[in-house]
This record gives C-alpha cells, structure tokens and sequence, in this order.
C-alpha cells in the first residue's frame, strides 16, 4: 500500500500520457490558428488586389489629367458591408487627396515600383487594416506623374475565418481526443489490474498466512514482482518454524532443569533444620521460582507473536472456565473471584492464547491486591466487538503508572514474583485478535484492565 502523499502508479500513468496529448492539442490549436490566419490573410490580400485594380481601371489618363469614372454602384460595392467596410482612397501625386471615403496611411517604404501592388499594415480609427497601395504613372513620358490607388480593410473577417476555421479543426480533434483518453485510461486500468488483485491478496491475508501467492494471469513483469514476495514469504516461512522449533526446544531445555532445581530445594528445605540454611534456600526458591515464571513469559510472548489461530469459540464459557480454574487461589489468597456478562459470547479467535491472557490478568489481580478484595471477569458486547475485562478494588495504579503498565519488563512494585511480562503479553494477544487492551481507574479504588476484540 502506498502512502497518501505519493501520486499512484495509475495517476503518473494517466499524467504522463494525456498531459503531452494536451499540450499537443493546445499546440495544434495554435499552429492552427496561425495557419489560419496566414490563409485568410493570402484570401484578403487576393481579394484587395482585385479591388485596387478594379478601383485603378476607374481612373483613366486624359492627356495631362485624369478622369474619374467611379459610379455610385461601384462605390456602394465596396461599401457593403457595414461591419467591416472597406475604406479606399486615390491620390495625386502620393497623398494629396483626389478620390475616397478615407485618408489612409502610406506604405511604410515609398516609392513603390509602378504597376505591383505593395501590401502593409495599418490602424485607423484605431481599427487595424490590411491595406493594398498600387502606383501607376500616366501623363507625358517626359514629365511622368504619379497616380496612387490605396484600398484598405479591416482584420475582423481574417479573425473571424481564422477562428471558424480552428474550430472546424479542434473540435472534432478534441472529441477525438478524449475518445482516447478513455482508450488510455481503460487500457492502464486493464494492465494494472493484476497488481490491483495482487495488493487485494495481500491486504486480506492475516500475519500468518505464509503460503504461496498465486497469480495466474499477468504480466511478466507481475510474476517477476510475485516470484519475488512468494521468495520471500518462503524465506520466512522457514525463520518462522525455526523459530518456533527453537521455542519448543528452548522450553524443554529450561523448564526441565527449573522444575527439577525447584523440587530439590523444596525437599532440602524439609530435611534441613539450620535456620541459616533455610533462609538461604528459601531465596534460592524464590530466585527459581521467579526464573521458571520469567522463562514461561519469555516463551509465552515468543508465542503469541508467531502464532494466532482463529477459530469459532464462546468466550463466555472460556472465561467462566478460566475463573473456575483459578477459584482455589484466589480462595488462598482471600480474593472472591467472580464472573459476570453474557451467558454465550462467541468470537474467532485463539482459545490458547486468550486463556493465557485472563491467566496474566487474574494472577496480577490476585498477586498486587490485598485480602478480602474482589476481582471480576466480565464478557460483554461492544457493538461489532467483544469487550473481556478484569477488574479488581485493590489499590489501583497513578496516571503515571497506567502510561508505562504495558511496556515490556516494567513493574510498578518491587514485590517480588513478577517480571514485568505479563500484560505486555495481554496486548500482544488482544493486538492478534484484531483489538487492542487499555487500563482503566476504578471508582473509589481499583484498576480494570480491557480487552476489545474483533
């Protein structure tokens, strides 16, 4: 599972394969455009020349004048359009005013070589043109005159076909477009989809499921990345029974010569009569004692993290059974200890390993609170959950003390028989079954220590 911050494999795929196809797009939109203009500017341009000359034919040479033949026809011709009215004037010599409807700006380079059409931009009104400047000579070939025809018009109809044009172009290419961005974006749906039921697999597995992972249909690159887990899971695999098989030989090894240790001093201390001699057997049995309850911990979380069996049972008999058990010590001790809850409470979960952990809460209970003290077992509902508490009215523990209660080998007593085990491994076993185990004051006095299981 990847973290929220980073981008996903499929959302770098779609950014990097639509994101050139918008800047392609919006490139195309623009190199079309211009290509665009360029053609509507070459139709303007045919279209003025025609205009120059035909406006040029109408002014003919009449020995050393000229004669205007401009019918008001022609001129209204030229003036049709309202919107973008073309604007024409003749000129005798260049720029003294003869004939038009506007005084137009010359050509940026005079004198223009008679006869070619010269074309230029310009602004009126502050309306920008696209103006056409013909000179043509007349008079005697001794005293030649110049004759200037210009005939300017605006650039909203070049404008106007440039965009219809655009859009002609970029609207289908942009239906196109995301026609294949769905394309794309199925095809990196399809091809993630093995990695998509691979991390299904893996999210639904428990911490002990160490089988292989099979992938049928997929990508070489997908067997390459499940060869390599199923490696792994194989590597740990074999830790895992190493281990365990070092547990089970590690309990064997320890618990044998303890017990036997144990017993040898019990009997020395009956056959002994030295006071001196007592005593120091006594400290050699409590150190014993508390080295087989240290190395029954050790082994015991050594368990519960390598192993959780879930099956089907009725934790409320589990508990009853568990309080029943243990009913002669607490009668040693002079605790009343009692079960309360629902009749039947059943969960999945490991009836090994939650039987370890009421016998962790129990013993704590039993061993850190006074006589004629009460400690209770309760089974309850909690919504989807089950709640398995232990509660007791001894002398509980400090805000302080509750902070630390399940970190490993810390004891808030200095009596002596504990290790600083034994609810550290009540979390590990509450963790394993999908919960978690919090402590809790008990008014006026006591401590509760919980269990909320999946």
């Amino acid at each position: 599972m990847m973290a929220p911050s980073r981008l996903s494999l499929r959302r770098q795929l779609l950014l990097w394969l639509l994101l050139p196809q918008l800047v392609l797009w919006a490139g195309g939109g623009l190199l079309t455009y211009r290509i665009a203009l360029s053609y509507a500017e070459k139709g303007i341009d045919q279209s003025l020349t025609q205009s120059v000359r035909a406006l040029a034919r109408q002014v003919k040479p009449v020995g050393s004048g000229l004669l205007i033949d401009f019918p008001r026809a022609a001129q209204d011709v030229l003036e049709q359009d309202p919107d973008d009215r073309i604007s024409y004037m003749v000129s005798s010599p260049p720029g003294q005013f003869l004939l038009g409807n506007q005084r137009l700006p010359p050509p940026a380079q005079p004198p223009l070589v008679a006869g070619d059409p010269v074309f230029y931009g310009g602004v009126l009104d502050g309306r920008p043109l696209r103006i056409v400047a013909l000179d043509l000579s007349y008079g005697e070939a001794s005293a030649p005159q110049i004759l200037r025809v210009q005939v300017g018009k605006g650039l909203a109809v070049q404008q106007r076909i440039a965009r219809e044009l655009v859009a002609d172009m970029l609207v289908p290419l942009l239906a196109l477009g995301v026609l294949l961005s769905l394309l794309v974006y199925g095809g990196i749906r399809r091809g993630l989809a093995p990695l998509t039921r691979l991390t299904a697999q893996l999210e639904n597995r428990s911490v002990n499921a160490l089988s292989p992972i099979g992938m049928t249909q997929a990508p070489s690159e997908v067997h390459a990345l499940v060869l390599a887990i199923n490696g792994l899971l194989d590597e740990v695999a074999r830790s895992v029974h190493q281990e365990k098989r070092f547990i089970n030989d590690a309990a064997h090894q320890l618990r044998t010569p303890l017990a036997g240790l144990i017993s040898q001093v019990e009997l020395a201390q009956r056959e002994t009569a030295d006071p001196v001699l007592g005593a120091r057997l006594n400290k050699v049995l409590t150190g014993a004692e508390r080295s087989a309850h240290l190395v029954h911990q050790l082994l015991t979380l050594a368990r519960t993290e390598t192993t959780a069996r879930r099956e089907s049972l009725d934790l409320a008999a589990l508990a009853r059974e568990v309080a029943r058990e243990w009913t002669p010590k607490a009668v040693a001790a002079g605790v009343d200890l009692g079960f309360e809850g629902e009749e039947h409470r059943t969960i999945q979960g490991d009836a090994l390993q939650l039987r370890e952990a009421l016998a962790n809460l129990i013993d704590n209970a039993l061993r850190y609170t006074p006589r004629g003290s009460a400690v209770t077992l309760r089974v309850e509902a909690a919504g989807a959950q089950t709640r398995l508490s232990v509660e007791d009215n001894g002398p509980g523990l400090s805000d302080e003390d509750r902070a630390h209660v399940f970190q490993r080998f810390w004891r808030a007593s200095e009596q002596p028989g504990g290790c600083g085990l034994g609810l550290a491994i009540v979390r590990e076993i509450a963790r394993r079954h999908g919960g978690d185990a919090t402590v809790e004051p008990v008014a006026p006095r006591g401590l509760r220590v919980v269990l909320t299981l999946a």
